[in-house]
């Protein structure tokens, strides 16, 4: 596997949340549809996995080859551009304001939710033989879940909220970083192994993740399912939203940019007169021992 150094990873952040802000309406929302589509097709197959078998960790290992694929293929997540459209915005590049970031973000918001609904609609016609049946049992877990993360939020209150904001950090602190990994390699298969592992982890943790829930959400309510589009908006997707964003931008696009695209000046190693070794920071070298500089 070709590695491509942190530095270089910074640079390519940097770069690719500058296309993705620049980039056309047209393709920005084809991208986008393909993105949610995709992803919840892999939601669907996992669940469906961990149904018939009940192995949820099966599941979880299956469910990256959907979100690995759409990124091959250069769609786009949510969850993926709240990381890297602001390190454009932060790095001033040119044509780069927070308009546009917002623009960006709008969009693939809208793309992501028609390509998880159309998916949606698909699968619960699939469910139910056209809607002429009861849910077969992957419905029927489709609908608990949704009940599950909506209404069972909301029985803890503040706890309950506060809980799915942290779940929606946690979750977006590993899908960023499994979009950030596949820019470390340059081969696809270096790419595949680096977005594995955080993608399953979020998956199985049971994080909540926006994109995927414009899947679980709506096919749940298709199918009867006993919540409201109120307590999906107010205790799932909202809170979530706002957690994916704090998640993917605190942990991974701010963190690797500070350090590595605004590396701070290395601490310098100097001797004292009396053979004593210390090291301070350039703009604290005593006045004595600058000519050791």
């Amino acid at each position: 596997m070709s590695y491509v150094p942190p530095a270089d990873l910074a640079q390519s952040m940097i770069e690719t949340g500058q296309s993705k802000v620049l980039m056309s309406t047209r393709d920005t929302l084809i991208r986008a549809f393909m993105g949610g589509a995709i992803l919840a097709l892999a939601a669907a197959f996992a669940i469906t996995v961990s149904t018939q078998t009940g192995q949820p960790l099966l599941g979880a290992v299956l469910f990256p080859v959907g979100f690995i694929l759409l990124y091959l293929l250069g769609f786009d997540l949510l969850t993926g551009v709240f990381t890297l459209a602001p390190m454009a915005l932060i790095d001033k590049r040119p044509g780069i304001n927070l308009a546009g970031v917002l623009r960006n973000w709008g969009l693939v918001f809208a793309g992501n939710f028609a390509g998880a609904f159309t998916v949606a609609v698909c699968m619960a016609i699939y469910f139910t033989y056209g809607f002429t049946t009861e849910p077969s049992a992957v419905g029927v877990a489709l609908s608990e879940i949704g009940h599950g993360r909506t209404v069972g939020y909301a029985e803890h209150g503040a706890g309950g909220m506060l809980t799915l904001f942290v779940r929606g950090v946690l979750c977006n602190w590993m899908v960023s970083t499994g979009v950030v990994a596949a820019m470390i390699a340059k081969d696809v298969p270096g790419k595949i192994l680096a977005m594995w592992m955080p993608i399953m982890l979020f998956f199985y943790m049971g994080f909540e993740h926006s994109i995927v829930n414009m899947f679980l959400f709506p096919t749940g309510l298709l199918l009867g399912a006993d919540f409201t589009i109120g307590d999906y908006l107010i205790w799932n997707e909202i809170p979530t939203v706002v957690g994916n964003l704090v998640g993917g931008l605190s942990f991974v696009g701010l963190t690797i940019y500070i350090t590595h695209a605004r590396t701070a000046p290395k601490r310098v190693p100097l001797t004292r007169a009396n053979g004593k070794r210390f090291a301070a920071h350039p703009t604290r070298v005593p006045a004595d021992l600058v000519d050791q500089l």
